[in-house]
């Protein structure tokens, strides 16, 4: 990746593990107005970073969950499926 899309994934990261650990939902919307301000740009790579981090963490956790519950069925039974 380039230094702009480097720059905006890091800064993604970082609020997004802030979230998590504060609890404040705002601070990832903080964090794109205050790049906004300043460089539209970088506001927009930073929120489609937000966007794919937070879209793969969910497909892993669907991904994870399916694997469990084949680990977890019994053989030849037919496990319904999630809805989606």
């Amino acid at each position: 990746m380039g230094q702009l899309e480097d720059t905006a994934d890091e800064l993604a990261q970082l609020a997004l593990a802030d979230q998590e650990r504060s609890g404040d939902e705002k601070v990832v919307d903080e964090v794109g107005e205050i790049l906004g301000a300043s460089s539209q740009t970088l506001q927009e790579a930073y929120l489609t970073a937000v966007r794919v981090r937070r879209a793969e963490t969910r497909a892993r956790a669907l991904l994870n969950r399916r694997a469990i519950a084949a680990k977890n069925a019994t053989p030849g039974k037919i496990t319904p499926r999630e809805p989606e």
